[in-house]
């Protein structure tokens, strides 16, 4: 025990403490100035507002500030923007951030998404008008005809032209709804008195 309280105050001992410490202290301070020089350690990039641009106009800005960027899938569409315009960013515009980090896009895309008309027929307009509009159509007008159910869909128009469930439209499209009034012609009264 005693030998090992002579090494511990020995003038080799010390020398070896001192020459350890001056290497671990030059070892820390090139770490720290090799990852401030490799990370632009205090150097930041201002993020650009890319908003309603075209992707050709994206990529221009993203190149001139020294940034990377990668385009997510179409979001769903926004008719604010212009199609195949940047609808969203990440990070935000005025973000300060590294250069070269990624820039994540979002990409309006040309129109809305085709949906397929439900199967309405004989069904009650209250009824339809609920199941178009779990899928995206809108009940723009209802027209009546003679017909013996009363709100009962017989028809479906867009646009002027009939259209069948499992035909598909843009979402959001305006609809005509064709259901009976109630009241049975005189041509099926006719019908029905012959059979």
């Amino acid at each position: 025990m005693r030998n090992f309280f002579n090494f511990l105050t020995s003038k080799t001992f010390l020398i070896q403490l001192v020459l350890a410490l001056v290497v671990s202290v030059l070892l820390v301070v090139g770490a720290m100035q090799y990852l401030k020089a490799t990370t632009n350690h205090g150097k930041f990039v201002e993020v650009p507002d890319l908003s309603k641009m075209s992707v050709t106009e994206m990529r221009s800005i993203i190149d001139q500030s020294q940034l990377r960027y990668e385009v997510l899938d179409s979001a769903n569409y926004n008719p604010t923007y212009p199609r195949f315009s940047i609808i969203d960013q990440t990070p935000r515009a005025g973000s300060k951030v590294k250069e070269n980090r990624k820039i994540y896009i979002t990409v309006n895309p040309s129109g809305y998404k085709k949906v397929t008309i439900p199967n309405i027929i004989q069904v009650t307009q209250r009824n339809a008008s609920s199941m178009l509009k779990a899928v995206g159509l809108e009940v723009e007008r209802v027209t009546y005809v003679d017909e013996l159910g009363k709100d009962m869909v017989y028809n479906i128009k867009y646009k002027g032209k009939y259209v069948v469930p499992g035909d598909k439209l843009p979402k959001t499209s305006k609809i005509e709804l064709i259901c009976g009034n109630g009241n049975i012609t005189s041509r099926a009264e006719v019908k029905a008195e012959s059979e």
